[in-house]
């Protein structure tokens, strides 16, 4: 095996198999980075999606994810208010749009969001669409598809929702919902005639096997927006004394997992912040992706700083609504 080959073959079509995918991860890095961002260019071109989130729902999870910053399982000191109010909302898409932001995205802590606090943000949805021309994703829990409906009716183009790991691995993540809750609610959303944007966490503790059989699962569901984030290890939450991954572990994840999804939109999310680079090496080894600005519980890189940098890698960030 040869990772030209393998990757001249990715290019005329091939699917990477398991075999295939833990072969590539043991291969030269810059060799694999490098034929990574061939296969990134000739499936996506120069196109780079940039979008923003806001946390419009913080704390007082009843989930126990270990990683989280927001679950009441843990002691975070983070901060905790209810769900935002509309104009709020509003006005921080409005601030975006002005930036050049492709996508807006509202993030919830919480299972689900409750069908009145669903009616709430389909308002809040609809005034954006009105106002602006950045198009809106939500992350809202483990929704049905009547609710995404709803969403999607009143103007929400995609919805969120992180596998987090792989089956094996994801019950030693979280034990309050299961990886099957998961599926059902991006097929769900799919259902409803919306994209879906699903990824994982990098650092919890997963094999490669578990990091490749994510992708696999992603590929399976037919997603094309696929956040790689990596572990800021918090205090007060179990994975706090997590080592933190490396710049090079992120561009050897990034670049398999282009091998694996030639097509989609690889989008560094969580923990960029943390890299020496802030991410410009995985932006030259396969990804072409990222959310910019603030994380939920964390400080990020302002929107400014990330497209200076995309224009001096040569990138071109989409704006139309999609």
């Amino acid at each position: 095996m040869n990772v030209e080959i393998l990757g001249n073959e990715v290019l005329e079509g091939k699917r990477i198999s398991v075999p295939e995918a833990m072969w590539l991860y043991q291969q030269p890095l810059e060799k694999l980075c490098e034929k990574a961002d061939e296969i990134r260019r000739h499936f996506c071109s120069s196109q780079f999606d940039i979008c923003t989130i806001i946390n419009g729902k913080s704390g007082k999870c009843s989930e126990n994810c270990r990683f989280c910053a927001q679950s009441s399982h843990n002691h975070t000191g983070t901060a905790e208010y209810p769900l935002m109010g509309v104009e709020e909302i509003v006005e921080q898409a409005r601030e975006n749009d002005q930036k050049g932001v492709l996508r807006y995205s509202i993030v919830t802590s919480g299972k689900r969001l409750t069908d009145p606090e669903i009616d709430q943000m389909c308002e809040a949805v609809k005034k954006i669409r009105a106002q602006t021309e950045i198009a809106v994703c939500v992350s809202f829990g483990l929704l049905n598809e009547a609710q995404y409906r709803r969403l999607k009716a009143a103007g929400v183009t995609r919805a969120h929702n992180n596998l987090e790991t792989s089956r094996r691995n994801f019950p030693n993540i979280c034990t309050t919902h299961t990886f099957e809750d998961k599926i059902q609610a991006i097929e769900a959303a799919q259902a409803a005639g919306l994209f879906v944007c699903s990824g994982g966490i990098m650092g919890l503790g997963e094999t490669v096997e578990d990091r490749i059989d994510m992708a696999l699962t992603l590929r399976e569901l037919r997603i094309k927006s696929v956040p790689v984030n990596m572990l800021n290890p918090i205090p007060g939450t179990p994975f706090g004394e997590n080592e933190r991954l490396s710049v090079e572990d992120m561009r050897r994840i990034v670049a398999v997992y282009r091998f694996i999804l030639p097509d989609a939109a690889i989008r560094l999310a969580g923990g960029r912040g943390l890299m020496e680079d802030k991410g410009k090496g995985c932006f030259q080894s396969g990804a072409n992706a990222a959310i910019s600005g603030d994380m939920l519980t964390t400080a990020g890189i302002t929107v400014e700083t990330d497209l200076k940098l995309l224009r001096e890698l040569g990138y071109e960030v989409r704006r139309e609504n999609a």
